[in-house]
């Protein structure tokens, strides 16, 4: 599967190339000059012709490329459409109707930022942030490999490691602290109960058959290598363990100096006591036989060169590198990746929220930030926003309250024609995004307008998504590397197998077979209709409309809508039902402009 992603990668963005590389290693050398590996530099925003539209140095950087490219920034969106859009960007949930009268006013700046906090303290912001990072974490319940009922290959505690990324989120831990304790809680001081979860990170990653054997560990250890390289640094480090990287300044022994680390680390289950004296278990790692690895040439184990002293990359080291020596040497990487000084790290997590709130990174390639990814389509922006994540402390909510807080964000995603052909993938943030609710985010949406939704999980195991019982958020659900729920499969969701960074969001026939035809659509459709009632035709109309859109019917379509459900009572429940379901399944609800 990697070599298929690599291989990929190489066709789509190989163009990029900006230096080049012989048939045994990469220029070493020149690369330190490439632009990721260089710190970001804390610029002088750009001059821009409109200084009306502007709302911060976001907007500056934003609009200095829309006019340089000849084109000028979309209107801002409709209150109604910025209510919904800030719902669904920061809890994945649409408003009510009540709601969105409450907040109305959004066009006042007051009002905004009102909106914005209230969204940010609500629990359901840790639940909508952790379903992006538990892509980036490959967060499964069990392995692909499996035969009969062996529990050994599943992950009955796997939750314990959700619950800890969701109240993270919700606590607005600091990023650097994220990174700290998902590595190497257990080498931290005063670590609290609570966190040793966090270890669930690494313990919760693919575990193979006939685990003794060498060759079995190396491709454990690869797993690790690559979820932490590419989850925190967008590098593709496990692309060097049989030969120095074609494309990157990573050698084979900066591969096998950082597996190292990994093979010092063993996976278990570990018990624990809780505060309130009750006994759990959570998924973690622990230090086991501390070892330096020989470099395995070609990635072969049975031919083994010189051992490799467990070290940080040298890319990103000084030139005195030093050796990790305390333990596996996780808490020594922990603190390399979360260094201020890293030159990657802060931009890798700002382009990740930015990808969350516009659809697209300002790196595309939200996980390769080497020579086969892309290059930042705004450079000084990226900067910006990763010197300020660093000097406000690594706080999430801050940055992402930053960036919200553009007129780069409110801009509406109605747009000409002609404007759109200009700026076709929107590369240059000329209007907002249209984009499908993702899996998550639909089927959460259909249980809250249903009035059906349970909040939170009180920390208790996962409920099988198709369960028709299961009236969790979708985030609770349980989520399997042998076979993934049909539902998410359907929508775009990932495979958990691999750290995936990015979703597609497909639009296919199957999916609109299951909007007509499904168990779980038709539940929903028969549980608001029950709610609404069907004795008075326009009052069902109008509950109808604000429940399902937040909005009344216009008058012709409260006009259109009685018409068609005014029939004998035998078949009004029937109309009413089939409306209800088109209501669910309009573009108006599935979408958010």
């Amino acid at each position: 599967m990697r070599l298929i992603v690599l291989l990929l990668l190489f066709f789509l963005y190989g163009r990029n190339l900006t230096f080049g590389a012989n048939e045994n290693h990469s220029d070493f050398e020149g690369s330190s000059k490439f632009w990721s590996f260089v710190g970001p530099h804390k610029g002088t925003p750009p001059e821009i012709n409109n200084t009306k539209w502007p709302n911060g140095d976001i907007d500056r950087y934003i609009l200095s490329k829309i006019e340089s490219n000849g084109l000028s920034p979309a209107n801002e969106a409709a209150p109604q459409v910025l209510v919904k859009r800030l719902f669904y960007d920061l809890i994945g949930l649409p408003p009510t109707f009540d709601e969105m009268k409450r907040f109305s006013k959004i066009n006042d700046e007051i009002e905004y930022e009102k909106l914005i906090d209230h969204l940010l303290g609500r629990p359901e912001f840790g639940e909508k942030i952790a379903s992006l990072w538990m892509n980036i974490a490959r967060y499964a319940e069990d392995q692909a490999h499996q035969v009969g009922n062996n529990e050994k290959f599943f992950y009955p505690h796997a939750h314990k490691y959700r619950h800890w990324v969701i109240k993270s989120f919700n606590n607005d831990l600091p990023y650097n602290d994220f990174i700290r304790l998902q590595l190497a809680a257990d080498q931290i001081d005063e670590v609290s109960v609570q966190d040793v979860a966090a270890l669930g990170f690494l313990g919760l990653g693919p575990q193979y058959y006939d685990r003794g054997r060498l060759e079995v560990k190396a491709e454990e250890w690869e797993d690790s290598v690559d979820v932490v390289s590419r989850g925190f640094m967008a590098l593709t480090v496990a692309c060097a363990r049989c030969h120095d990287h074609k494309y990157d300044p990573i050698s084979a022994a900066d591969y096998h100096a950082f597996a190292g680390v990994f093979a010092s680390t063993e996976i278990h289950k570990r018990e624990v006591v809780s505060e309130a004296g009750t006994k759990t278990f959570v998924h973690v790692v622990k230090d086991g036989k501390v070892q330096d690895l020989p470099l395995f040439k070609r990635g072969d184990v049975r031919d083994k060169g010189d051992v490799v002293p467990r070290s940080f990359l040298s890319i990103l080291s000084t030139k005195d590198k030093k050796k990790f020596t305390k333990g596996s040497g996780r808490l020594e990487l922990a603190e390399a990746i979360a260094d201020p000084k890293n030159p990657l790290t802060a931009r890798v997590a700002v382009n990740r929220i930015w990808q969350m709130l516009f659809g697209r990174g300002l790196v595309l390639t939200a996980s390769n930030f080497g020579n086969l990814g892309t290059p930042p389509t705004h450079p000084e922006l990226l900067d910006h926003l990763a010197i300020a994540f660093i000097e406000g402390e690594w706080s999430t909510k801050n940055l992402i309250k930053k960036i919200l807080s553009s007129s780069t964000y409110k801009q509406s995603s109605i747009v000409s024609l002609d404007k759109r052909k200009m700026d076709e993938e929107n590369k240059f943030y000329s209007y907002f995004p249209r984009r499908r609710l993702s899996a998550e985010m639909l089927r959460d949406a259909m249980l809250f307008v249903s009035e059906e939704m349970e909040k939170g999980d009180s920390g208790s195991k996962s409920l099988e998504i198709s369960d028709a019982k299961n009236f969790r958020r979708t985030i609770y659900g349980r989520i399997s590397r042998k076979e993934l729920d049909h539902y998410l499969a359907l929508f775009d969701y990932p495979d958990p197998n691999i750290h995936s960074s990015t979703r597609a969001e497909t639009i296919t026939p199957a999916q609109k077979l299951y909007f007509i035809n499904s168990p779980f659509i038709l539940a929903r459709v028969r549980k608001i209709v029950s709610n609404i009632g069907n004795d008075n035709p326009a009052m069902s109309v109008q509950n109808m409309y604000s429940k399902i859109l937040s909005r009344l019917p216009s008058e012709e379509e409260l006009s259109n809508a009685i018409e068609y459900i005014s029939v004998d009572k035998e078949k009004r429940l029937d109309r009413l039902q089939r409306f209800t379901q088109n209501l669910l399944i309009s573009n108006e609800f599935i979408f958010r402009d």
